[in-house]
């Protein structure tokens, strides 16, 4: 299926590895032309090496902290140019650490409200009068299956992508939006094979004392699917979301968590 995104420009975060990686490759073998935004330098720029080398579209690989305004500031001089009006936005930040509610001030909530809502909000409001001119753009916003199940430890998570949601199911549905050819939805994953995985593993491996192979197939019989995911598999749902067939989609909260998520709604 040709998805109708080739030549089009992408901003993704948290490219470097894991969920952003897997959107940024399924983007760039769609022929769409990505700027990578990432902390980490050296994984930054070999990821974006290895897309250049796969799929022959341009590659930017922005090193910044988005989350930060400065961090921003410096993500879109990178983007001067061809790519300065992104198509395609997707937002995607570390979340917040787990923990008490007790144990969260102030500070700890801004941070996780900073990362976790209010970045991508101010990505939207940066690009999202460009996508309205140009009548097409795509906005996806990379959660938590938390947002439909809330998981006691993860409050500021919770709190703060919660807000993002209604944020986005108020802004998706305004006509000036919408009627424009832009959407704007999120994608919820559950446990897919990714950094933050990796310490719900090892704490697996060592209440069980078994290997980490074990700890994964451990964890793997929890999902009805009987597996963790793989972010390939992620992002190439994402890619639909952007793609020219998804033009009726909009305001959707995607869950992908191989069936975990027992309810009905």
């Amino acid at each position: 299926m040709n998805f109708g995104l080739q030549g089009k420009w992408a901003l993704v975060g948290g490219a470097s590895k894991g969920l952003g990686l897997g959107c940024a490759t399924a983007l760039a073998a769609e022929g769409v032309n990505v700027v990578m935004v990432a902390r980490g330098v050296e994984a930054l720029d070999a990821a974006a090496v290895r897309l250049r080398q796969d799929f022959g579209v341009r590659i930017v690989a922005a090193a910044a902290d988005i989350t930060t305004e400065a961090g921003r500031q410096a993500v879109f001089r990178h983007a001067e140019g061809p790519g300065a009006d992104f198509d395609i936005v997707v937002t995607n930040a570390g979340g917040p650490p787990p923990g008490a509610f007790h144990d969260w001030d102030r500070d700890a909530w801004i941070k996780a409200l900073d990362a976790n809502m209010l970045t991508p909000i101010a990505l939207i409001q940066a690009t999202i009068d460009g996508m309205q001119r140009r009548g097409f753009g795509r906005i996806v916003n990379i959660t938590s299956s938390a947002v439909k199940a809330p998981i006691a430890n993860l409050g500021l998570s919770n709190g703060a992508r919660s807000g993002l949601t209604g944020f986005v199911a108020g802004m998706a549905r305004n006509p000036e939006i919408a009627a424009r050819g832009v959407t704007i939805n999120n994608l919820l994953p559950g446990r897919f094979d990714t950094d933050r995985l990796s310490a719900l593993l090892d704490e697996t491996a060592a209440q069980h004392r078994a290997s980490l192979d074990e700890a994964r197939q451990i964890v793997g019989r929890t999902i009805p699917a009987g597996r963790v995911g793989d972010p390939k598999e992620f992002g190439e749902v994402c890619a639909f979301l952007c793609s020219r067939q998804a033009a009726y989609l909009t305001g959707q909260n995607i869950l992908l968590d191989g069936g975990a998520y027992p309810g009905t709604f």
